[in-house]
């Protein structure tokens, strides 16, 4: 099944975040990943929601999202120009001997190494889920003692304008017509 990356503007109000995830419960979705954020906007916050759906499910799931109260607009970015990342802090255990070895592995996903004991390295890495994934996987030999991710947050690629995003309009593009690149 696909995944679907959902991305829900929200007022900034207590009980929000229990009433979206209780949606998808009543709906018997399981959320892959779920992050949440304040926005440009004083009194918005900005959740991505990752579900494994079909189509028709994900159509319903916004259709639903809609009817929640403090919901103001969600945008399936499933298929759509998008920048996607994924944040990773990974503790690896490193001795004196391995240390260096385990830095160049670093250094070559363009990681950071954020904090050094005696015995463990504390690696932080930032991008799409399949980068972060084959970082683990070079570091698991050397032994992962602790891992967290962040969960996936994604952004239209491109200007999108907010008047017609929420009405599903065309998205407003630059008057020079600018093209985006992703990093």
């Amino acid at each position: 099944m696909p995944r679907h990356t959902f991305v829900v503007h929200v007022e900034d109000k207590p009980g929000v975040l229990n009433r979206v995830a209780s949606l998808f419960r009543r709906r018997a979705f399981n959320i892959a990943s779920l992050t949440v954020g304040h926005t440009e906007t004083d009194g918005v916050s900005r959740m991505t929601i990752v579900v494994d759906t079909d189509a028709n499910g994900a159509r319903r799931l916004e259709a639903n999202l809609y009817k929640l109260v403090n919901v103001l607009r969600v945008t399936d970015l499933t298929g759509q120009a998008a920048v996607i990342r994924d944040l990773t802090l990974i503790r690896v255990a490193a001795s004196h001997e391995t240390r260096t070895h385990v830095m160049q592995l670093v250094d070559t996903f363009r990681a950071r190494v954020v904090d050094v004991s005696p015995d463990s390295l504390i690696i932080e890495a930032t991008g799409t889920e399949e980068k972060v994934d084959g970082l683990l996987g070079v570091l698991r030999p050397f032994g992962v003692l602790e891992m967290v991710r962040t969960g996936r947050v994604a952004m239209a690629r491109g200007q999108q304008s907010v008047a017609t995003e929420s009405t599903g309009g065309a998205p407003t593009v630059a008057p020079d017509d600018t093209v985006s690149y992703s990093v």
